[in-house]
């Protein structure tokens, strides 16, 4: 059975299963049994995450029994008409913190993406527009730089090729530090720009694009990369980089093989270090390629989502004569382009993301 058509779980039904599975993990991790190392380590990662959903039904079902406790009182005062008055505020009350617990518990049950604390690659490409869409390219590149450092993330740019007046054609970056992919991967698709170019002579507002992709950061247990599948070769620097730059082949392209994907480095003076980066963007592809694969697999569960992350989507419209930002995938304007831009409001946006997601998740528990 598809996952479209299995009947939905009841709120009671997903609770009960919660506190089963917890029960179970406290067996198992009791017993005498051969877990080895890593199934041990997974199972106490789920324990600790099962472990505040069972206190809160703990609390929801303590609720229950005083509203069981009030309405038995309730019964008992039809002739006494203050007690009653009392019972039916008590009753009201309860009812309102049950309402409020449930939802809670909803929110928790919703289903994770196991993805959501990894840390993220990100990828900026001008893309139509010239040099007008290398330039946005680039403001984009420092919004999300500037947004790292508002969420005390870290930022750290792994490969950048400039144009001659200041505009990125491309660039790729790490980010790390507190879901970070929970945050970032509403960012993957096309980011278009309405405005009056640098170069424009006669005032007229151009359309540019650039192109956003957010991938998880992949552990070297995720992917398996075979040195035989790799061609990698070394070369001079180019453009700025500091007195390396054109004496040394410290830059390193790597091209894999079977999937043709080819990454390169030449930010650091290391070739080792410029190595090690670009193995860490080639297993950031071909996670993602595999992701998508599966996605592809689940193509009516990917409808349910908040846009499905395809980089060729247009998700935004940054307006400069208007001021104004609009997020088409929840038709979400706001008048704060700039703040946007500065990375202090984005959070705006991305929340807003967040509780449209949610919003759909919800209403498969409910």
């Amino acid at each position: 059975m598809s996952e479209r058509n299995k009947p939905k779980m009841s709120i009671e039904e997903n609770l009960n299963k919660a506190a089963a599975r917890f029960d179970e993990l406290q067996s198992l991790l009791a017993g005498n049994n051969n877990i080895d190392s890593r199934q041990l380590a997974k199972m106490g990662k789920e324990l600790s995450e099962l472990s505040p959903i069972v206190l809160e039904i703990s609390e929801l079902e303590k609720l229950r029994r005083e509203k069981n406790d009030a309405k038995a009182l309730l019964d008992d005062a039809r002739g006494d008409s203050d007690l009653r008055k009392l019972a039916e505020e008590e009753i009201t009350t309860i009812n309102h913190k049950l309402q409020l617990r449930e939802q809670t518990l909803r929110l928790m049950l919703l289903p994770k993406d196991e993805l959501d604390e990894r840390n993220a690659i990100l990828e900026v490409r001008a893309g139509t527009g010239g040099e007008e869409a290398a330039l946005f390219a680039g403001e984009l590149l420092r919004m999300y730089e500037r947004y790292a450092a508002h969420r005390n993330w870290k930022f750290e740019a792994l490969s950048i090729r400039e144009t001659d007046i200041g505009g990125v054609k491309e660039a790729t970056a790490s980010i790390s530090g507190k879901g970070v992919f929970s945050r970032l991967k509403f960012e993957s698709g096309v980011h278009r720009v309405q405005r009056v170019p640098v170069t424009e002579t006669s005032g007229r507002i151009h359309t540019s694009a650039a192109t956003v992709a957010v991938l998880a950061e992949a552990e070297e247990v995720d992917v398996s990369v075979k040195t035989t599948d790799l061609r990698i070769d070394t070369y001079r620097s180019q453009g700025a980089g500091g007195q390396h730059v054109n004496k040394t082949d410290s830059a390193v392209r790597i091209t894999h093989l079977p999937s043709n994907i080819v990454v390169q480095c030449q930010d650091e003076k290391s070739q080792h270090k410029n190595k090690a980066k670009a193995m860490k963007m080639l297993r950031a592809q071909l996670y993602d390629k595999e992701r998508q694969k599966k996605d592809k697999e689940r193509a009516d569960d990917r409808r349910s989502q908040v846009g499905s992350g395809d980089r060729s989507e247009r998700i935004r419209t940054y307006n400069f004569p208007q001021g104004r930002v609009t997020d088409h995938r929840i038709n979400l304007t706001l008048h704060k382009l700039d703040l946007i831009l500065q990375g202090e409001e984005l959070d705006e946006v991305v929340n807003a993301l967040m509780a449209e997601e949610h919003a759909k998740k919800l209403a498969t528990l409910s």
